[in-house]
């Protein structure tokens, strides 16, 4: 039996997939979680082979996650299962040690071939998101998220620094979540994160954060 956690912040997506899981011969689902920082510890505590990983959650999304239990071991390995199939989102995941990317409107054959390719080891790509990866090898295009996200300072990642770059666009918590697609307290939550790592007060001071470190999507002087 493959033992699978399932990640998702989604209660009716984690309910779907908990029950086709079930369904499947051969995998055994051991836990669900809400977000990231609850499947690393539910991953701490049950031990699974593979973790269907949902990419956007509040308080630690899917690609934070994966980078944790990528930085713990070897097990257990992460399918990405996301709505996103865009250049930063795959790269993101697959750099923080992904094994595997699916969009969510892969079909149970889809799921559970990619559950048992990873556990074996091997990689699992939607046909859908394959390009994107070729894209980047040949040097064609990575994304300008991606390629600046190795670079980000004061320990932002990725999604902080994109909620940040909205703000400096003049953008409210209410609109980042539409451009997001995303709930609210989500953009809540990260615009806390970030302005506790960043040490600015307000969105003022953010803006100027923005600007001053790159950060404002006008490609200022990042220093």
């Amino acid at each position: 039996m493959i033992r699978v956690l399932l990640a998702d912040d989604q209660r009716v997506v984690r309910e779907g997939l908990g029950t086709l899981l079930g369904l499947l011969d051969g995998i055994e689902l051991v836990g669900t979680a809400a977000d990231g920082e609850e499947a690393v510890a539910l991953a701490a505590a049950e031990d699974p082979d593979v973790v269907l990983m949902d990419l956007r959650m509040p308080r630690c999304d899917g690609v934070e996650a994966t980078r944790r239990l990528a930085a713990a071991g070897d097990r257990p390995r992460v399918v990405v299962l996301t709505t996103y199939a865009d250049d930063v989102s795959v790269l993101e995941a697959l750099r923080a040690g992904a094994r595997g990317f699916l969009t969510k409107d892969a079909g149970a054959e889809d799921i559970r071939a990619a559950i048992e390719a990873v556990s074996r080891g091997e990689a699992a790509l939607d046909p859908a998101v394959q390009h994107h990866v070729v894209a980047a090898l040949s040097g064609e295009t990575a994304g300008e998220g991606a390629a600046r996200a190795a670079e980000l300072p004061d320990g932002l990642t990725p999604r902080e620094a994109e909620v940040l770059e909205l703000i400096a666009r003049g953008l409210t918590n209410a609109e980042i979540a539409r451009e997001l697609v995303v709930s609210e307290a989500t953009v809540k939550s990260h615009v806390n994160h970030l302005f506790a790592k960043a040490g600015v007060r307000d969105r003022a001071q953010a803006v100027a954060y923005a600007f001053r470190r790159g950060l404002a999507g006008g490609g200022g002087d990042a220093g």
